[in-house]
């Protein structure tokens, strides 16, 4: 396979007096590799192009993780969706697929099920090849009731490699007789339902996920870890709860934590966001805890606390839930005041159809007839031309954000950059979630949600990795109020400015010399394990001005710091 290496493109360069409200500059610092594109054929099969991709992960020797598709359609019919591979260190390595929808679920599976979708970004582990992700399937696990009858079970799970071959690390069948083990620790014969988010690995073998349950007829969330041997199951070992919003009181307080965010992992630790009200919280913020038995959670940033860098009696009233984490950092989003802007969301226009359908009050429910939508959403009058794909609805954001990193061994955090002058907004939405009258497969793009309900969400993108001692590069998505987008970067200490990796003002080429010529960066993409060691992962799509997405050109992007 090709190894395509963009030139080094010098750029204009604006050099602003350092400190982190100071713009960002571009320079010639950044060398780029292609790790796949559109022009790379999907392995196994390698009859048909890769076409859009997830953010990617990488670990600290340049191996990439990504979930992508094609494109579907005659006459090879359906898109195939899986999590891919590859060495960006190695100039002869190949793209490997680790698994899609043609592959068998692993063990317990005697149903010969297959994968139908993974649901969002798989990640991969600091210092070893060993990857999860979480993957949606039809029932994998068939057997008889106490009555004699038959029963299937088993629809989702969480899966790794940390051996080779792929096990089923977490599944929804924890009340299934021969695997309690697979069932929440702090309820007998109650199963996990759904996985949110992205699991973690660490240490080659454990993860380190968020599980949601229902006890008594309430749903129940918690953050778990579970270390796995090379038995296909994963061995018998069942996970162990670090904190859940049934019985773990928020750190300082007598109240419950109401939520729990996907958790990051690293050097046997877990970092997790957790709150009384999710959606206004009052109390809660960012927890570091010991992966062990009943851990000591310690609080790292909270709501109410002080903002650092901000003017006096600042203090947080919102902390994102996507941190990011390295062993000894973490790189989080923060607002506060009361201040606020109105942001305008319109229904996406790609995707699932289903939900598409559903934000423009359209769903039609196969088992009843009867048409759905989102309540949330705003449309226009039947009778403009734009009906079904002008609704929308309106969100307040806070003016005052910014984005910060922690330091866990000193204990203190530091101000990275914030809204004002240079920037609008370090937050992204996405319209994601289970429509009511659809259960997976409901479309032929079924499987695409993480069980819980379709909404708005929204999410600071960043990642942050240590350089050595109190050192560290973080790296983060931004948008201006002139309407760019672009991924920055700041290396501390010192006044070092910020500095552009890529953005929406940018040539395709700067990123792929297969880009089209006359090609710009239209959309540009990091997750919290985007940046690791001196390996930076990118995803980007490139556009022709008034070209069809066919003219244009997407892939996966690595660099290396220095």
């Amino acid at each position: 396979m090709r190894y395509r290496r963009a030139p080094c493109l010098v750029l204009a360069a604006l050099v602003i007096a350092g400190g982190a409200a100071a713009g960002p500059r571009n320079e010639p610092v950044f060398e780029w590799n292609t790790v796949m594109n559109n022009n790379d054929l999907m392995p196994p099969l390698e009859v048909r192009n890769f076409n859009s991709y997830n953010q990617p992960s990488v670990n600290a020797h340049g191996v990439v993780v990504v979930r992508a598709r094609s494109r579907g359609g005659p006459p090879l019919g359906p898109p195939t969706h899986g999590i891919y591979t590859r060495d960006a260190a190695d100039p002869d390595s190949s793209i490997i697929r680790v698994l899609d929808k043609a592959m068998p679920v692993p063990h317990p599976n005697n149903l010969d099920t297959l994968f139908v979708e993974t649901p969002s970004f798989p990640r991969i582990d600091r210092d070893s090849t060993a990857i999860v992700t979480r993957a949606n399937h039809q029932p994998g696990w068939r057997y008889l009731l106490d009555d004699g009858s038959e029963t299937r079970a088993g629809t989702t799970g969480i899966y790794a490699n940390p051996y080779g071959e792929l096990l089923t690390g977490a599944a929804k069948l924890g009340n299934v007789p021969g695997f309690s083990f697979y069932g929440v620790p702090e309820f007998n014969g109650v199963m996990f339902e759904v996985f949110p988010g992205a699991p973690a690995i660490t240490g080659g073998n454990t993860i380190v996920f968020k599980g949601n349950y229902t006890v008594d007829g309430t749903s129940r969330t918690g953050v778990y870890f579970r270390v796995l041997d090379s038995a296909p199951s994963g061995g018998d070992a069942p996970p162990i709860m670090i904190a859940n919003n049934t019985d773990t009181l928020i750190p300082g307080t007598g109240t419950v934590f109401g939520s729990t965010a996907p958790p990051n992992a690293e050097d046997g630790h877990a970092v997790f966001a957790g709150f009384d009200n999710e959606e206004a919280p009052t109390l809660g913020g960012i927890y570091l805890a010991p992966l062990e038995f009943q851990p000591a959670l310690r609080t790292l940033v909270s709501i109410g606390g002080a903002v650092p860098g901000g003017d006096a009696g600042d203090t947080f009233n919102a902390l994102g839930e996507g941190s990011s984490f390295d062993g000894r950092f973490v790189g989080f989003w923060g607002a506060w005041g009361s201040e606020t802007r109105t942001l305008r969301l319109y229904c996406p226009q790609e995707g699932n159809k289903d939900r598409i359908a559903y934000c423009n009050q359209a769903l039609v429910c196969r088992d009843t007839g009867e048409t759905r939508g989102d309540p949330e959403s705003i449309c226009d009058d039947e009778t403009d031309p734009n009906f079904g794909t002008a609704c929308y609805v309106e969100r307040e954001i806070p003016v005052n954000q910014g984005i910060f990193v922690h330091d866990t061994r000193r204990k203190q955090s530091q101000l990275i950059a914030r809204t004002g002058s240079s920037f609008e907004d370090f937050l992204f939405w996405n319209y994601s979630g289970k429509t009511p009258c659809a259960g997976s497969g409901h479309s032929e793009e079924g499987g695409e949600d993480d069980g819980e309900s379709v909404r708005w969400r929204a999410s600071a993108f960043l990642s942050v990795s240590g350089r050595g001692g109190v050192t560290f590069n973080v790296a983060f998505k931004a948008a201006s109020a002139d309407d760019v987008t672009g991924i920055y970067l700041k290396k501390h200490p010192g006044k070092s400015n910020l500095v552009t990796v890529a953005d929406t003002t940018m040539p395709g080429q700067y990123l792929d010399p297969e880009a089209p010529a006359d090609s710009r960066i239209i959309a540009l993409g990091i997750e919290r394990e985007g940046l690791r060691g001196r390996w930076l992962a990118i995803n980007a799509t490139m556009g022709v001005e008034g070209g069809e997405e066919e003219d244009g050109m997407a892939g996966i992007y690595v660099t290396r710091v220095r």
